[in-house]
């Protein structure tokens, strides 16, 4: 905008405000008119007033600017990254884990979730982008601590705040056990090598065994030295979870790889009532004929009659059988290209994902045996499941189905967490470890919840790498010396995450 001074015809100047932003002159305002020289100054001056009211512009004196700006500068104390304490720290707090009054405790739970790493990288990262000072030597004496006090506490937390977020008493709970192997090849008492999910046969080892609920909400967890049986880990963690809630009716799902004769009785006798998927290719001869002469359609289901009170349901799902026949192609393009190189070694043959497939011709031979692919294609689609339940199929079936939970568990535990490799031997800070990465988890998955509540749009994963990048300016009002913070939200991801939970 501009000031013009227009005569007309009889000698009157008329002071106007105009406008040419849009291409075209537009008066916006007229001042005054006057044909006296000083007045006219006068409304030229007002109509320059009016400009600058208008547009917000003011005479500067930049040299100053430039100086107030670097007094600001010289005025900071620290930039620290704050993201993940709002994000995570309040989920934290709102969980209830706040009871735990160590800070550390906090630290390094927040920490496995955005920077998991060793403890010396953990203190570096704390220090680095926290300010937060602490030794190795201090975490470890920590650690020490933690396992005596804590580990119980967590998991009470844990089991109130599931409580709250399902609305009711927790009936049914999912169990699993995966292994957690180690770099090193010395042994204890505790580490040993056993069967390893992760093929680190060689490696000693711990299991891990998870109880969830439905959702996937972690409840309780225990270790076991690395050469126990998988199933024998089940009761243990059970009975001290039921005890512990004083649970009169709970419903147990587990996979068919807990699955024996003794887990199945001994949850009998203890009054559980179960869900356990089946192995029904090692079922009596009679029951396999059974299930093989059954036509179900897609989705469709079938209950066999089993003693001793217990249900076999057999449930066929046509995408479960694509992925059979396509899993089976895979082995045999896999064993073709060995048996053809002649590479197959005893290795392959010893693993049950091969042998099936395979018959050895005297003493050297080994081919694909068609007549095994065909006997074993003859399974695809098919699923079992036993249980000693009143509840109807699909409600058997669906529930069955949430077991993936805690496989995601275990994933994001080993994946995300990075809950292995473990850097301790000590037998109380292996333990103080998988408590730390217990909690970190349950802090995912309530993230994971309220962000599908909020109709948020990404992932946890997404949501953390956000708020990684937000920070707070920790400074010094260079007259009044006071001190500030301020949290630096620039962009809209961080405005919206911002905005979501309220920080």
């Amino acid at each position: 905008m501009f000031v013009r001074q227009k005569k007309n015809k009889s000698g009157l100047v008329s002071v106007q405000v105009i406008d040419k932003s849009r291409g075209k002159y537009r008066v916006v305002k007229t001042i005054g008119s006057s044909v006296d020289p000083g007045e006219l100054s006068n409304l030229i001056a007002h109509a320059e007033t009016w400009i600058a009211e208008q547009s917000g512009i003011a005479e500067f004196d930049f040299d100053q600017v430039d100086k107030l700006f670097e007094q600001f500068l010289s005025g900071i104390n620290s930039i620290r990254i704050i993201g993940p304490s709002l994000l995570l720290g309040g989920i934290f707090d709102a969980i209830g884990f706040n009871a735990i009054p160590d800070e550390l405790f906090r630290k390094l739970v927040l920490a496995r979730l955005c920077y998991p790493a060793s403890k010396l990288k953990t203190t570096e990262y704390l220090r680095r982008y926290e300010g937060f000072i602490v030794d190795e030597d201090q975490v470890y004496r920590y650690l020490d601590k933690l396992n005596k006090t804590q580990k119980r506490q967590v998991q009470c937390i844990s089991y109130k705040h599931t409580q709250r977020v399902l609305g009711q008493q927790i009936s049914v709970v999912f169990y699993d056990v995966t292994t957690l192997y180690f770099e090193i090849k010395q042994e204890d008492a505790l580490r040993k090598p056993g069967y390893s999910k992760d093929g680190k046969h060689q490696n000693p080892q711990i299991l891990l065994g998870l109880l969830v609920s439905a959702g996937g909400y972690p409840l309780a967890y225990d270790i076991f030295h690395g050469n126990k049986f998988e199933g024998h880990t089940m009761m243990p963690v059970l009975n001290l979870f039921r005890r512990k809630y004083k649970l009169t009716q709970l419903v147990v799902v587990a996979d068919a790889g807990l699955l024996s004769g003794s887990n199945i009785e001994a949850l009998g006798l203890n009054g559980y009532q179960y869900i356990i998927g089946a192995r029904l290719k090692n079922e009596p001869a009679n029951t396999r004929a059974a299930v093989l002469s059954l036509q179900l359609g897609d989705g469709k289901s079938v209950e066999l009659s089993r003693n001793e009170g217990n249900r076999l349901i057999v449930n066929y799902a046509a995408a479960r059988a694509l992925k059979d026949n396509d899993n089976r192609q895979k082995a045999i393009r896999r064993l073709e290209k060995l048996v053809k190189a002649d590479k197959l070694t005893k290795s392959h043959i010893n693993n049950k994902g091969y042998n099936r497939l395979l018959k050895m011709e005297g003493e050297i031979k080994v081919a694909l045996d068609a007549d095994k692919i065909t006997a074993d294609s003859q399974w695809d689609g098919l699923k079992g499941y036993i249980t000693n339940t009143n509840l109807p199929i699909n409600e058997i079936i669906t529930n069955y189905s949430h077991l993936w939970q805690i496989e995601k568990a275990f994933r994001i535990a080993k994946t995300d967490l990075e809950i292995r490799p473990i850097y301790h031997r000590l037998k109380q800070r292996i333990e103080a470890h998988i408590c730390i990465a217990f909690t970190a988890y349950k802090v995912y998955k309530e993230l994971e919840r309220l962000l599908r509540e909020k109709q948020a749009g990404f992932s946890p994963e997404k949501a953390i790498e956000i708020a990684k990048t937000i920070y707070r300016i920790n400074a010094t009002k260079p007259k009044t010396r006071e001190q500030v913070a301020r949290v630096i939200i620039t962009t809209e991801e961080q405005r919206l995450l911002a905005d979501l939970f309220g920080f």
